[in-house]
């Protein structure tokens, strides 16, 4: 039996795709709003923030609001399940300088990564940096000062995966959100 295999073996369903489509719905609702008339940088974080990020990107463009595409790839994990310094993989090429920039990803967990993230986008001048998470884990350990703006649904505090969150770098195309059993 594969890692992928014996994990959904030993877990449950936490959000399923209907209920991840309606909180992308919603989200969309809200961005699309607040960037009215405006045409924000939209940086997707590698590779976990992709299904999340083009789903959105569809949904905000039934709206009628304009996305600029470019992403960026850092990480703490690089497979593992916990986290260490942060590495960067890939910078995006569009300059931030003055931008409105969207910062979509799959999970806010700690935030360590994130913290990182969004320091570098206003080191580079990016005029209102936001973070538009699919998934937020619910605990009491989180950095200081960063939160998602805007959050499609909780997790608990277990090791999740699906929907472009991995479980050693498998199943992150699951349509649903999976936590492993306690």
């Amino acid at each position: 039996m594969s890692d992928l295999q014996a994990a959904l073996a030993n877990s449950e369903v936490i959000h399923d795709r209907a209920t991840l489509d309606a909180a992308i719905a919603r989200m969309a609702e809200r961005i699309g709003d607040d960037y009215a008339g405006s045409v924000p940088l939209y940086l997707t974080v590698m590779h976990g923030g992709m299904p999340f990020a083009a789903q959105l990107a569809f949904a905000l463009g039934e709206r009628g609001l304009d996305l600029e595409f470019d992403y960026l790839h850092a990480t703490r994990y690089r497979g593992a399940t916990s986290g260490g310094e942060l590495v960067w993989k890939h910078r995006p090429a569009t300059p931030l300088q003055g931008r409105r920039v969207l910062l979509v990803d799959d999970i806010l967990d700690e935030g360590h990564t994130m913290a990182g993230i969004v320091a570098w986008c206003r080191e580079q001048g990016a005029a209102d940096v936001r973070i538009a998470a699919l998934a937020v884990k619910v605990h009491d350990r989180c950095v200081e000062g960063v939160c998602a703006d805007y959050v499609g649904v909780e997790v608990p505090d277990r090791y999740v995966f699906g929907y472009g969150m991995d479980y050693h770098e498998q199943g992150r195309n699951l349509p649903a959100i999976y936590a492993l059993k306690e």
